[in-house]
């Protein structure tokens, strides 16, 4: 495989790992940075040329600084679809920058902890991610990199507005820090239109796997914050954490709630989901996921000896489009990625019970 892809294919992703007490609840966090540079006009506007000569600085100023220490070796111009949307079901890449990928670059970490996009909406989108729930970890990781550009190269800062960005809502620190949550319990009793909105009133968004407009699926949320201007960086991660850790004890509240009052329907959800995914021919990408978060509240619960969260973690990445047809090695139309995500599956989770 060109750009040496194969070895993203050979290990599961970092931020998927274990990693925390509350690991239950807790996928990842993660946090971006939006930075352009001074004089020159955003992606969306700006010539080839100029969008070539601020490729050239960036990339220059990132090699003078070793801003990644361990990178990957890709070159994103000569990736095709494929291999772009592999890079995005990983999360290293956003779904405009795969749209929009014209004189553009991208660097990262070989384990997958840091990434770094040139010319997607802003000049520069640098993100670190982990598992559990690290925000002032992952600050200090990207507020290093941020530390060490910035003397390379000149960012758009304004004195009243802070840093300048293409999206407004970026506009002040450039952050957007979000944690991705798994919250079946607070799903099932219908609780998430009115959480959402309250979270909404308190200055975060909620949005799926893949970030704003997609879906819900798998009853992953992401939860980030809305706007970045008139506030530092620590106040939005202050405020943040704090967000998450009531969302956390409600949700842990909803699973009590369903093992004291309903168990058999928790139960029969659980055993129905992991029936569907153990003995299926065919499943669909959203099927999936609704019937592996079903599993991972089984393994949380302690119904399952033979199942980690890990392993389920990982199929979630799995079962996505790209990865199904790097695994099957060949194209796949949409019933053969529903038969090849089955077989994956199936064949997973009949290893584990082996090891029992």
């Amino acid at each position: 495989m060109r750009n040496n892809l194969s070895y993203l294919l050979r290990k599961p992703v970092s931020w998927l790992a274990a990693a925390s007490p509350e690991d239950d609840i807790i996928i990842s966090s993660r946090i971006r940075l939006a930075r352009n540079l001074n004089n020159m006009p955003f992606p969306v506007t700006g010539e080839k040329t100029c969008l070539q000569n601020v490729c050239r600085l960036c990339l220059e100023a990132l090699n003078r600084t070793e801003a990644i220490a361990d990178p990957m070796e890709i070159d994103y111009l000569s990736l095709d679809s494929l291999e772009k949307q592999l890079l995005l079901e990983r999360r290293l890449i956003s779904r405009e920058f795969v749209k929009d990928s014209v004189e553009s670059a991208f660097v990262a970490e070989k384990d997958e902890s840091v990434s770094i996009m040139i010319n997607e909406e802003d000049h520069l989108r640098i993100q670190a991610l982990s598992p559990g729930l690290h925000l002032p970890e992952l600050w200090d990781k990207v507020n290093q990199i941020d530390d060490s550009l910035s003397g390379e190269l000149d960012f758009a800062f304004d004195k009243k507005f802070g840093y300048l960005t293409a999206s407004p809502s970026n506009l002040g620190t450039g952050m957007c820090a979000s944690v991705m949550l798994h919250l079946p319990a607070m799903t099932l009793a219908g609780k998430m239109n009115s959480v959402i909105q309250g979270i909404s009133k308190l200055g975060m968004s909620v949005r799926g796997f893949y970030g704003k407009s997609t879906l819900y699926t798998g009853s992953l949320y992401q939860i980030s914050n809305q706007s970045s201007l008139g506030e530092s960086e620590e106040q939005i991660l202050f405020r943040l954490n704090a967000l998450v850790r009531q969302i956390i004890r409600h949700e842990k509240e909803a699973r009590s709630y369903f093992l004291s009052q309903k168990r058999d329907f928790i139960l029969d959800h659980v055993g129905r989901a992991y029936g569907m995914l153990r003995y299926c021919y065919q499943i669909s990408s959203n099927e999936a996921l609704d019937s592996l978060s079903a599993l991972r509240l089984g393994v949380d619960l302690g119904m399952f000896s033979s199942v980690d969260i890990e392993a389920v973690n990982h199929l979630f990445l799995l079962v996505q489009p790209a990865h199904l047809i790097y695994h099957a090695g060949k194209d796949l139309e949409k019933e053969g990625r529903n038969s090849e995500r089955a077989q994956i599956i199936r064949e997973t989770l009949k290893d584990l019970r082996e090891k029992l």
